[in-house]
């Protein structure tokens, strides 16, 4: 400010870092790293110019005040440029429990034996597991302050732990699938036990072998809860404030309207504690200080709200939502908090159940998703459904329709929500996608 802006916000990130791979039982990456970092924005009148340095020696800071300054003076203004006003400042009150120090006190060696442990109990599940992409253990502890020149002053640190394995198993015909599943928490105490984690991990890649293509056929798709949470995932980008003002999403000007089946019900909620623990996605305030809140962003298919920052909704006209990611340079972008569709009452056998000849999608590839357009294409491979049950797996096959069409035709939804990232989402069974195989 005494350098000439008319109003500034600078964001400090502080963290740490650990990963261990395991291959084999041997240790094969080992990689520890700290960081900081200062992040500038600043303002003079409605022109904006952003800095950033890991320097944080007096020297440093004046130059990088002195190029942000600098740099501000020569952009263009932009009408709708600013800070947010100072009465949408606040944050979450209460304890969001967000760190666990647990996480770096764990010593590396019992890190190093857990990846292991995964790994192992992987492979000797079945003879025909003989080889592994290796078993992981991960750990972040981040802590991030924000100020800015209209009173705000916030802080808060988070941490994270998970591990994963990736066995390879190889049938009679010499034909070889890979698979993996994880487990991650806020905490160690939360974690899934080793031996659990490598035993499903084995389970998904022994489901997949002897897979085959399937003709090209319209027919209904299940949607496992890992891959559903992508297909929903697709409505917070569609609803993105930026891609709304740009009209560059098939959400323009939908507010209000029958966007998805009338069970369909997706929110964003950056508030949420499960059993004391805050989620992947939860925080105290956004990018820009205002506090995190709770978006319904459909409601019984209807879309009721854009997520947006403070840019996008002066751009729109309306309240930001509070959904602004600061990274260090830049202008803040839209971030999701937790996000999810509600769970309905089926279980995923009931569902399953329910189709005589369908896809169970386990995985996709590729990004095919088109948000101007909503048309959809995706690599994937899963498991047949004949009769209500799961026959045989299937791979090499592409699955496409239209995200409009897509949501409108969910038929039914599982009970089975578990958040195991930031977004979420129960099984889900889409009737009338276009599936092309052999």
């Amino acid at each position: 400010m005494k350098a000439g802006a008319t109003d500034a916000e600078a964001v400090i990130f502080e963290g740490d870092e650990f990963s261990a791979l395991v291959r084999l039982g041997q240790v094969e990456q080992l990689k520890e790293s700290g960081s900081r970092a200062i992040g500038l924005r600043v303002f003079i009148g409605q022109r904006v110019a952003s800095t950033s340095s890991s320097d944080f020696s007096a020297e440093s800071i004046e130059r990088l005040v002195e190029g942000a300054i600098t740099l501000a003076k020569i952009t263009s203004e932009d009408p709708f440029a600013g800070l947010p006003e100072p009465n949408e400042y606040g944050k979450l009150e209460g304890e969001l429990n967000l760190y666990f120090d647990d996480v770096n006190q764990m010593p590396p060696a019992e890190r190093i034996e857990i990846a292991r442990r995964t790994e192992a109990a992987a492979m000797a599940c079945d003879t025909r597991i003989q080889n592994s992409g290796g078993g992981d253990f991960d750990t972040a502890t981040t802590h991030k302050v924000m100020v800015n020149s209209r009173g705000f002053a916030g802080e808060y640190s988070r941490s994270y732990c998970g591990f994963s394995t990736q066995p390879i198993a190889q049938d009679e015909r010499g034909a070889m699938q890979r698979n993996y599943w994880f487990s991650a928490a806020r905490t160690t105490k939360k974690l899934d036990s080793p031996e659990a984690v490598g035993q499903e991990a084995a389970r998904r890649t022994l489901q997949r072998l002897g897979a085959r293509q399937v003709k090209t056929q319209k027919a209904p798709v299940v949607f496992s809860a890992e891959i559903a949470k992508s297909i929903i995932g697709n409505i917070f980008e569609a609803a993105n404030g930026d891609a709304i003002y740009r009209n560059a999403s098939f959400f323009a000007g939908k507010l209000g309207e029958q966007v998805a089946g009338e069970d369909i019900t997706v929110i964003d909620d950056g508030t949420l504690v499960f059993d004391g623990i805050g989620g992947f996605g939860t925080r105290p305030f956004d990018g820009e200080g205002l506090p995190t809140r709770r978006t319904v962003l459909v409601e019984r298919g209807v879309l009721k709200s854009y997520v947006t920052n403070t840019y996008t909704a002066r751009k729109l006209g309306i309240a930001s939502t509070g959904n602004a990611s600061r990274g260090l340079a830049g202008n803040p972008g839209i971030g999701a908090g937790n996000f999810f569709l509600e769970p309905g009452s089926l279980t995923p056998d009931e569902i399953i159940g329910d189709v005589k000849n369908g896809l169970y999608v386990t995985e996709v590839m590729g990004f095919g998703v088109n948000l101007v357009t909503g048309d959809y294409s995706q690599g994937a491979s899963g498991l047949w459904i004949e009769n209500g049950e799961l026959a045989y797996p299937v791979e090499e096959i592409t699955i496409a329709g239209n995200l409009k069409d897509m949501y409108k035709n969910i038929v039914a939804i599982g009970d089975d929500l578990v958040f195991r990232g930031a977004s979420a989402a129960p099984t889900i069974r889409i009737e009338g996608m276009t599936i092309a195989g052999a």
